[in-house]
């Protein structure tokens, strides 16, 4: 599934270092590890988006700490912290409330893909990808893969309502590709527009 997505933050690589480069800010709870996949670190608030549109297919990932998601990264012991993940769970399966794409635009969910441990997961498809890590940090990945019908109405991806169902995420790193090339573009709860 991840056959777009999987070059994507290889070939943005520089624009990312640019970019991180541009902003010399820390925050309160950026911690200096490095995760599998991913660009940066594991800072809560922050998470990272990558959006490929290749001909009618759309392909969407999110990487971030399920503190962003849940509010905690520790296993759900409790009936309300299985709750909260059972419901964070629900809302990640269905992206289209998520992420509004046009409706002109025609697209169907064609495939979904959500990884955590705080899943409950027992394995996982590569076997050294890890979603959490000895500081007791779990992550939360979403891919989702959309065929578009009519893809030339796709000019802008809506992230208002993701912002608002996760209002522990501060801001979305997003890497795109799409066709005008390659951008990369920060978004927060009041510029929450993704523009291809």
């Amino acid at each position: 599934m991840r056959h777009i997505l999987l070059a994507l933050p290889f070939a943005l690589l520089p624009l990312a270092a640019a970019q991180a480069a541009s902003h010399d800010h820390a925050h309160d709870h950026e911690h200096a590890h490095e995760e599998h996949g991913s660009l940066g670190t594991h800072e809560h608030g922050v998470a990272s988006l990558n959006v490929a549109l290749d001909g009618q297919t759309l392909e969407i990932q999110l990487e971030s700490p399920a503190m962003n998601l849940v509010g905690f990264e520790h296993a759900a012991t409790s009936d309300a912290d299985k709750a909260k993940v059972a419901a964070v769970r629900k809302q990640l399966e269905q992206p289209q409330a998520l992420f509004a794409l046009p409706i002109e635009a025609k697209c169907a969910l064609q495939e979904s893909e959500l990884e955590s441990p705080l899943f409950g997961e027992a394995k996982h498809e590569h076997a050294d990808h890890d979603h959490g890590d000895e500081h007791g940090h779990s992550d939360i990945d979403a891919s989702y893969r959309f065929t578009c019908a009519n893809a030339e109405a796709l000019k802008t991806l809506e992230l208002g309502s993701f912002f608002g169902s996760f209002p522990g995420t501060e801001k979305l790193e997003v890497q795109l590709i799409g066709p005008s090339g390659q951008q990369g573009a920060e978004l927060t709860p009041k510029n929450a527009r993704l523009s291809f």
